[in-house]
């Protein structure tokens, strides 16, 4: 069953079109891939979906449509976002940090359960909560970010470019945890990748972005397989 719906999807920023007609759909409990090079409207899409930039066509999570809803709507519905580039709040500690990520979904009561859920994933944080997130190295950063979006408890998890500037070790285990999520908890996961090789590890499907259009989709063996995937992205 569709969790997520996009159909015919167009966005931009100003005067500049993004996407030109994007269809994705993902289902309960998948991983989804979104692969493609720079400027290709990976990023653009997931920020449709959140919310963030202008769009039209038809954008439905759980059957609700989320065409006019603001981002700290579609964030209620339990759709977490974890952008480019980490996003957390550097000044604040680990433990602040995961506060903050609770307060759309979790109430104060429901606060320590859901963090001590997180924390199973993610044990080293337990002894470094109150360090200034702005000491972390890069992926502790991004493992942070990750955690934050999991304290809210979302149905969604939307990932953008999660290995970005990350050693290979560190990518590795990134991954591990989202396919070890979805695997425990069923979690539905929407990930934009460059690194198509491990991206596809761990998709059930994906789609690949060229100029804001979907120009191939499949399982993730489909695209592995496809002669076009395999040069441009896999590199063999």
């Amino acid at each position: 069953m569709a969790l997520l719906e996009l159909r015919d999807v167009r966005a931009r920023y100003g005067a500049i079109a993004a996407l030109h007609g994007v269809s994705v759909t993902v289902d309960e409990g998948q991983v989804v891939a979104l692969l493609g090079a720079n400027g290709a409207g990976k990023t653009t899409t997931l920020r449709a979906v959140s919310g963030l930039v202008r769009r039209n066509g038809e954008i439905r999570f759980a059957g609700r449509s989320l065409l006019r809803a603001r981002a700290e709507t579609v964030a209620r519905l339990g759709i977490a976002h974890v952008p480019e580039g980490r996003g957390i709040f550097d000044e604040l500690s680990v433990w602040d940090n995961l506060r903050m990520g609770a307060y759309a979904r979790v109430s104060r009561r429901e606060l320590k359960a859901a963090t001590d859920r997180v924390l199973g994933y993610f044990p080293w944080m337990r002894e470094r909560g109150r360090q200034q997130a702005a000491t972390l190295s890069g992926g502790e950063q991004q493992m942070l970010a990750l955690a934050r979006a999991l304290v809210s408890r979302p149905r969604l998890l939307m990932l953008d470019e999660p290995s970005l500037g990350l050693a290979p070790l560190i990518v590795d285990e990134l991954f591990r945890i989202v396919a070890q999520l979805n695997k425990e908890e069923q979690l539905t996961v929407l990930v934009v990748e460059q690194n198509a090789e491990v991206a596809l590890q761990v998709a059930d499907r994906a789609y690949v972005l060229e100029t804001g259009r979907v120009a191939v989709e499949g399982t993730a063996d489909e695209l592995r397989a496809h002669e076009g995937v395999r040069r441009s992205y896999l590199g063999y």
